[in-house]
């Protein structure tokens, strides 16, 4: 006897059956020989009104087709119709198992977004006693975003109420592309400055040079050039060291992601005597074992500089899953459109829930954003737009930096500035890219000629 079971997308899948409950042929897949009923533990689905031999590796294999269709009418209820009364799903992007079909369905509420359908890439079926399991490689084209996505599956099958749903399903994504997150609290991210203060005090370029990166970028104190490479970063601290300079931290804001960090806040130098303060960002990415400076932007407190470069009444100058260079690049253009507004709100909106802006024209570290909104209340007056002249991008999982320099056009006056810039983007909760760090600072060596460089100098 053969038993035609209907499907909700129109496509039907035909079983033998025979007297006894449950007496699915157990067999290995690529064309194994049947053999007698297994002793599978998943013999007690509920409501198996009919058993089975002869069940094929094919029919099995097209239940991932019934629940990619499901996938595909963007229906979180259709989906989760496709399993098991008491399925288990530990999805892919969720730390949450979901044990019923209320959290089955709203873990697709939100991946449904992404408009997935999906392909088996290779794949190991066994059928068991009222019960079938297909595991593999599959993956996943995002038709929202055109990312393509593989991971690792496994589907566990029962016979329910005379259909075959999914009792299990695990997802999981390809293990060797994975950042294994390498933990560390803040007071070890504060630490990282004296591991860089050491090696400015042995006097050694190299050894200074060293506790960059690979890609490491440099934007100092004073110099114009960002230093993008370990020639130039040591060419850099040639000449910097002659002043045996030591540094302690007087404010600091840390941040932490998978394997990477940043502090950002007020440093002080001790140059030969002279005591100069400056700020910094420090983004640090877990690099062969050891935390190395991915990025090290370092300006002039810029307050007094602006009162010793020009009078009061001049205008002030300009103002912060692994994307694609040019991806992070655009996310400058939603910052710049928000300044295009005029709206304090909507340029401050574009800031995470717990950012770091250190403006050019203000020696105050703005963390909230109310103070952020402040900053912007005021430069929004000069009808501000940017345009990057210079860029040097890092990606990571769910963080990005963006930094170099960028040209500002006021509105208001017709005045052109350059600055140099920093921005560390990271996805807030909604998945939305945020700026969690934004640092700008007036281009030294212009600013440092009218204001003195002996006295201004420090990295």
């Amino acid at each position: 006897q053969r038993l035609t079971q209907p499907s909700t997308f129109g496509v039907a899948t035909t079983i033998s059956t025979e007297d006894s409950v449950t007496a699915l042929a157990g067999r290995r897949r690529k064309g194994a020989a049947k053999r007698k009923p297994g002793k599978g533990n998943l013999n007690n689905a509920p409501n198996s009104s009919v058993s089975h031999k002869a069940v094929e590796e094919s029919e099995i294999r097209a239940l991932f087709s019934l629940w990619n269709s499901a996938l595909a009418t963007g229906d979180s209820r259709i989906v989760a119709k496709r399993y098991a009364k008491e399925a288990i799903l530990l999805p892919t992007v969720s730390d949450t198992p979901r044990t019923d079909s209320a959290g089955i369905k709203d873990y697709f509420d939100a991946f449904l977004q992404k408009e997935p359908q999906g392909k088996i890439l290779e794949g190991d079926i066994r059928i068991g006693d009222g019960w079938a399991q297909d595991a593999g490689i599959y993956e996943f084209t995002m038709g929202a975003t055109g990312d393509v996505v593989k991971a690792r599956y496994t589907y566990v099958y029962v016979f329910e109420d005379n259909q075959w749903k999914i009792a299990h399903h695990h997802s999981s994504v390809m293990p060797e592309g994975i950042d294994i997150a390498k933990a560390i609290t803040e007071d070890e991210v504060r630490g990282l400055f004296h591991l860089w203060n050491d090696a400015l005090a042995t006097l050694d370029s190299d050894a200074v040079t060293k506790r960059y990166a690979k890609s490491g970028v440099l934007l100092p104190t004073v110099s114009d050039i960002p230093r993008t490479d370990y020639d130039s970063i040591k060419d850099y601290f040639d000449a910097f060291l002659l002043k045996k300079p030591q540094g302690v931290i007087l404010e600091s804001n840390v941040m932490i992601g998978t394997n990477w960090c940043q502090d950002a806040g007020i440093y002080e130098f001790d140059l030969l005597g002279d005591k100069v303060k400056a700020r910094y960002s420090f983004i640090y990415k877990y690099e062969d074992g050891q935390w190395k400076i991915a990025h090290h932007h370092s300006s002039m407190m810029p307050e007094p500089l602006l009162a010793a470069s020009a009078p009061s009444t001049s205008a002030d100058p300009s103002t912060v899953t692994t994307l694609p260079d040019d991806e992070v690049r655009g996310l400058f253009n939603l910052w710049n459109n928000a300044l295009a507004t005029l709206d304090p709100d909507q340029v401050a909106a574009r800031y995470s829930k717990t950012p770091c802006l250190l403006p050019t024209v203000s020696d105050v570290p703005r963390t909230d954003y109310d103070s952020i909104k402040a900053y912007f209340v005021d430069f929004l007056k000069k009808e501000p737009q940017g345009t990057i002249l210079e860029s040097y991008v890092t990606s990571g999982p769910d963080w990005c930096m963006d930094d170099g320099i960028y040209e500002f056009k006021f509105g208001a006056t017709g005045d052109m500035v350059k600055a140099r810039y920093s921005f560390v983007y990271t996805k807030d909760d909604d998945s939305t890219w945020k700026i969690a760090h934004h640092h700008s600072s007036q281009m030294p060596e212009e600013v440092v000629a009218k204001a003195s460089l002996e006295t201004a100098a420090t990295v």
